[in-house]
């Protein structure tokens, strides 16, 4: 709900750090000998097989906001349908995989080294030839998180027929560059206003981008055919929602848009509105909170959130208010199936990822939140009415509906 931090990804919450109970001296020892533990990813639930690549992209017209390099240099992942031929790309690559991986090892207590992001496979195949033309959806993390923290969302929704594109705003979290270069934190942390107008120039220069790839003649692996620009969308977490509010809010080129859990105020609770907050959006826009995150104003509540308060009555267009109230914040990233794993691998006690992650079942959440963001884009980027928009599903009894 409030903005993301790299060493807080998995405690922070709206009132405070949740409590952290760090693994008694016997099982950090234990996990310190044991072989590093590869993740399993969801099965995507989509026919599509999927493939995906790495593009390294440069903005010869902007400075670095957070060095002195002369421009600012992007790394985005593209996951779309793809024949399926190949190797199964890694969950990271091998040069950020360690202290990404360690952002979650150490706020579980375990030692480094715990967890092999570079040896966790996903379900697609890399650089792999694309199949079709379709919509596209960008993705924007949490503060301070890299771009692999919704690829459970991502594949399910290129396995459905989507191009999905992920975004790492360079300086915020571990990036790796082609030639194994990794682009350091240097970003202020500290001052949100900053770091939101810079994903926004960073969002609206991917959308460029993508512009160029679809004309361009030398597109790898059919990859520019397969961009269906007249229908983006945009979703992202925490921070990442908030970006995609903001955009919207000045490109036109989104035409609906989804915040996981982001406050839309620079600062929580008491930061200063945003002109998302305060002017609203005139496109399809879902806000999916959870633990009572929601439009609906409950001064009592450590998680009352003005700014979605307000961007909810100032909505002109199609407006949907979700919630997990048995979720917390991290259960909108890929720490709801990670972090339940690796306390299994790692005998971690269930409280203590019931601190990081609610009570919610974690198999469930991910379902429900996959039905969820599918219905959206297919009904604003497909228009095909979902049913499941308009009312409570007893198939999904775990989210509630704010009206």
């Amino acid at each position: 709900m409030s903005l993301v931090s790299r060493r807080t990804v998995l405690a922070l919450a709206a009132g405070g750090a949740a409590a952290i109970a760090v693994p008694q001296a016997a099982q950090a020892r234990s996990a310190a000998r044991s072989a590093p533990f590869r993740l399993t990813l969801p099965e995507p639930t989509g026919r599509y097989p999927i493939g995906t690549t790495a593009l390294h992209l440069t903005d010869a017209a902007r400075k670095d906001p957070w060095t002195s390099a002369a421009r600012r240099e992007l790394m985005v992942s593209v996951w779309y349908p793809a024949f399926p031929v190949g190797p199964r790309a890694p969950y990271a690559p091998p040069g950020s995989a360690g202290p990404l991986a360690e952002d979650v090892s150490g706020v579980l207590g375990l030692p480094a080294g715990s967890i092999d992001y570079a040896g966790t496979p996903t379900h697609a195949h890399a650089d792999a030839p694309a199949l079709g033309r379709h919509p596209v959806i960008l993705y924007s993390p949490g503060a301070g998180t890299s771009r692999i923290l919704g690829t459970h969302h991502v594949e399910d929704l290129a396995s459905r027929g989507y191009v999905v594109v992920t975004i790492d705003h360079t300086g915020e979290a571990p990036v790796e560059f082609p030639g194994g270069r990794v682009a350091p934190v240097v970003a202020d942390s500290n001052n949100p206003r900053r770091t939101v107008a810079v994903r926004v120039a960073d969002i609206r220069f991917v959308l460029d981008s993508l512009a160029d790839l679809a004309e361009s003649e030398d597109a790898p692996d059919r990859l520019g055919r397969a961009l269906d620009l007249r229908r983006i969308g945009m979703f992202g977490y925490s921070q990442g929602g908030f970006a995609a509010a903001e955009t919207m809010l000045q490109d036109h080129r989104i035409k609906a848009g989804v915040n996981l859990d982001g406050t839309l105020q620079y600062g929580f609770p008491d930061g200063d509105l945003s002109e998302s907050a305060q002017q609203g959006i005139d496109r399809p826009f879902l806000l999916f909170g959870a633990q009572g995150h929601a439009h609906v104003p409950n001064p009592e509540s450590p998680l009352n959130d003005p700014s979605w308060t307000s961007f909810w009555n100032a909505r002109s267009g199609w407006k949907l208010d979700l919630e997990i109230p048995a979720g917390t914040h991290g259960s909108f990233a890929d720490y709801q199936f990670s972090v339940p794993a690796i306390a299994a691998r790692f005998g971690l006690p269930p409280e203590q990822i019931a601190g990081h992650l609610g009570t919610v079942d974690p198999a469930v959440s991910i379902r429900a939140q996959r039905a969820y963001l599918g219905a959206f884009f297919d009904q604003f980027l497909r228009n095909q009415p979902q049913p499941l928009l308009r009312h409570p599903s007893p198939k999904y009894p775990q989210i509630v509906f704010h009206p």
